[in-house]
């Protein structure tokens, strides 16, 4: 492994999740300035999401005979250029344009990342620098939104656009100069995709992200104009309040492996959702003190987040040697799963207001529910506990 090929490929995670997430702290000013209402102004994010799930797959299969460095720098620079594209859009047309484009850029730089990080690592070290690579994208959670959210409602939305931008050239820049050309890799194939496609008991554990994750996406896309409305929250205060969520979203990864190691994968995400069910509806009781509103987006998120070991653990157990397609899959889930509850968050506000949407992702989550019964039916082999 290059010396600091590691934190490079680290950042690049970084800013792609800062760049894609970073409109849920900027819903407000972006939707005000751009003359949309909550429900319409969460498309910049469901649009983002379908564009991400649709082609992220199809490009890194189609990309298998290029070099790595030269389709992980192309990668940057698109996403680069679309978050530029995004800051000076002038139409809720265009700048839903502008991130598709962008999801591209981002759907063929994670996955090609993660493939580097792994073929380049000793074996015995491969699961650290994994952990270390993808560490960019929990840290966007907690620092990028967050900051990004600040950056809009002091100088704008569209320069935190604009930083996205500059962030992402300067990444492109620092992959083509520090990783090693002509990479040996084995390409994921339109034929091996179509395979794990076709498995419906394999599909269903793939599909419980999209299902889970789009019941917290309700009301987390919407959480800055819900703060706004219901906490009087400005622009420090919603700031704070994605520190919080992101603080959680980190203890709940780093717990929520420790604890599939001892409950086993699918009883820890069946717990999970049992919890999400439980939590978020308490979101609708929204005004509540500020402490115990940000100790509820800890535990919150902790519980949300919590899922991702467990949910890696048990795919890679069910899909054996095509492991790397359903994971590939199930990272594309997320988007979908985002771009689901972004949607089902619009139509309940345009039918109940912004204080229904805690109600609405607790409803969703028993469908979470329902989906991992299902599967563990289907699939009882990984329910138990892992041993040393």
């Amino acid at each position: 492994m290059p010396p600091g090929l590691v934190p490079i490929l680290s950042a690049a995670n970084f800013v792609i999740g800062m760049g894609a997430f970073l409109v849920i702290g900027a819903l407000g000013p972006l939707a005000r300035d751009l003359g949309m209402g909550p429900a319409q102004a969460g498309w910049v994010l469901t649009t983002y999401a379908l564009a991400y799930a649709v082609l992220s797959p199809l490009l890194v299969a189609v990309t298998g005979r290029f070099g790595r460095r030269r389709v992980m720098a192309f990668g940057m620079a698109v996403f680069a250029l679309a978050a530029l594209a995004s800051a000076l859009a002038l139409t809720a047309g265009t700048l839903f344009a502008a991130r598709a484009i962008a999801a591209a850029g981002a759907g063929l730089t994670t996955p090609v990342v993660a493939a580097v990080a792994a073929g380049l690592a000793a074996p015995e070290r491969r699961g650290k620098v994994l952990a270390s690579v993808f560490l960019g994208l929990t840290l966007a959670q907690v620092v990028g939104v967050p900051a990004g959210s600040w950056i809009a409602y002091t100088f704008g939305w569209r320069a935190a656009f604009a930083l996205v931008a500059l962030l992402a050239l300067l990444c492109a820049a620092l992959i083509w100069r520090r990783v090693p050309a002509g990479l040996a890799f084995q390409p994921v194939r339109l034929a091996d995709l179509a395979e794990v496609l076709a498995t419906p008991r394999l599909m269903l554990a793939i599909g419980f992200t999209a299902v889970f994750l789009g019941a917290i996406y309700v009301p987390f896309t919407y959480l800055a104009p819900l703060l706004e409305e219901k906490m009087g929250l400005g622009r420090g205060g919603v700031t704070a309040a994605l520190v919080v969520c992101g603080l959680g979203a980190v203890v709940g990864n780093l717990v929520g492996g420790w604890v599939a190691d001892r409950l086993g994968a699918a009883r820890t995400i069946l717990a999970l959702c049992a919890l999400q069910v439980c939590l978020m509806p308490l979101l609708s009781l929204l005004p509540l003190p500020l402490g115990l509103a940000m100790g509820l987006f800890f535990v919150w998120n902790a519980c949300g987040y919590g899922f991702n070991a467990g949910q890696q653990m048990r795919l890679v157990a069910l899909a054996g040697v095509r492991a790397p397609v359903a994971l590939a899959l199930n990272a594309a889930c997320i988007y979908v799963g985002a771009a689901l509850g972004a949607a089902l968050g619009g139509w309940v506000i345009a039918g109940a207001g912004l204080g229904a949407l805690g109600i609405a992702g607790g409803l969703a989550g028993l469908l979470a529910v329902g989906t991992i019964l299902w599967s563990m039916r289907l699939s009882p082999v990984d329910t138990a506990p892992r041993r040393a």
